[in-house]
């Protein structure tokens, strides 16, 4: 039996599908997720992957700006990529990522994710560089914001865009809680 990842807007997802998702994430990210972080995955496209004990991984892509070089780039951005321990290892995080690939390929300028060290085997080996230079972000109080704490987490695919310079910063939209 083949295991495939089914792909579903936001919208399309039912309560308890949403509950399931919910429950996931909280239980892979072991009590450091909250609903700020929830509201960053909504909206956008999930790739969602169940086996007999119900679902086993998750991630969505939602749409966020992104202006590097004076541009500002339509961008896929990877949000609550989780596999349930049991299964962990197994490929399942590698078949999520490759639908939200598929869908930041086919759809967006650019493709970024903030990864955890736990994250970052995965993301690198499937393509995503993690971003050398600058990452700051568009604040509604002060304006451009630098965020050091992201500079060696984030990390991007270039998709329609082409090729970035690191020399020059990668500047996000605002959004609230963990900005990244």
């Amino acid at each position: 039996m083949t295991t495939r990842a089914r792909t579903v807007h936001t919208a399309d997802l039912s309560t308890p599908e949403l509950d399931a998702v919910r429950r996931l994430l909280e239980a892979a990210f072991e009590g450091d997720f909250g609903d700020e972080d929830w509201d960053h995955g909504l909206g956008g496209i999930h790739a969602l992957v169940h086996d007999g004990s119900g679902l086993a991984a998750h991630g969505a892509v939602v749409m966020r700006r992104v202006r590097h070089r004076g541009r500002w780039l339509r961008t896929g951005y990877v949000e609550n990529v989780a596999v349930r321990a049991d299964v962990r290892r197994t490929g399942l995080g590698g078949l999520v990522m490759a639908e939200l690939e598929r869908v930041v390929d086919r759809a967006y300028d650019l493709g970024a994710l903030s990864g955890s060290d736990d994250g970052a085997r995965l993301y690198t080996s499937r393509g995503w560089e993690p971003w050398p230079g600058r990452v700051h972000a568009l604040s509604p109080r002060d304006g451009v914001v630098r965020l050091p704490d992201e500079e060696g987490s984030t990390y991007v695919r270039t998709a329609l865009a082409g090729s970035l310079d690191p020399g020059q910063e990668l500047l996000f939209d605002w959004r609230d809680g963990d900005v990244l």
